[in-house]
């Protein structure tokens, strides 16, 4: 079962800021989603569980992920039935259905326009390139003797 998930809202120069408590919010600098007027915009969204672990099941991941931006939109006054766009981006496009069927499970009587896409997935460990999954070379030290 997915637990709550808790949306902390700011007000900023009439803006509202919705924040999900991501660790990356304040490092990168951005809100979960930002009411402007009458407009709600979401930031992409990863489906991470509260204890920091992601579902084994892609439409688990996704099913977390449109959680955390319902309870954003939600708290920012907005609601799923607002929603006009959605964009899904996977790191394995085998697994489309899956996701699908939790976009379905939030959206089928809104029917949003939507777009799904393959990415590569990001690495985050120090050294290691992200665009061919392998690690890179680390430049040669150069020793220097002293006589």
């Amino acid at each position: 079962m997915t637990k709550a998930v808790k949306v902390t809202v700011t007000e900023r120069g009439g803006r509202h800021y919705a924040s999900t408590g991501s660790a990356w919010e304040p490092v990168v600098g951005y809100s979960r989603a930002v009411r402007a007027g009458n407009a709600i915009f979401v930031t992409g969204t990863v489906g991470i569980e509260h204890d920091g672990h992601f579902a084994k099941s892609m439409k688990g991941q996704a099913k977390r992920a449109l959680a955390i931006i319902i309870a954003a939109i939600e708290a920012l006054g907005g609601s799923v039935t607002d929603v006009v766009r959605t964009r899904i981006y996977v790191t394995d496009i085998s697994k489309w259905e899956e996701v699908g069927q939790a976009h379905g499970e939030v959206f089928s009587h809104v029917r949003p326009a939507t777009t799904m896409v393959q990415v590569a997935p990001a690495d985050r460990r120090p050294g290691h390139d992200r665009d061919r999954g392998r690690r890179r070379a680390q430049p040669r030290r150069r020793r220097h003797h002293v006589m």
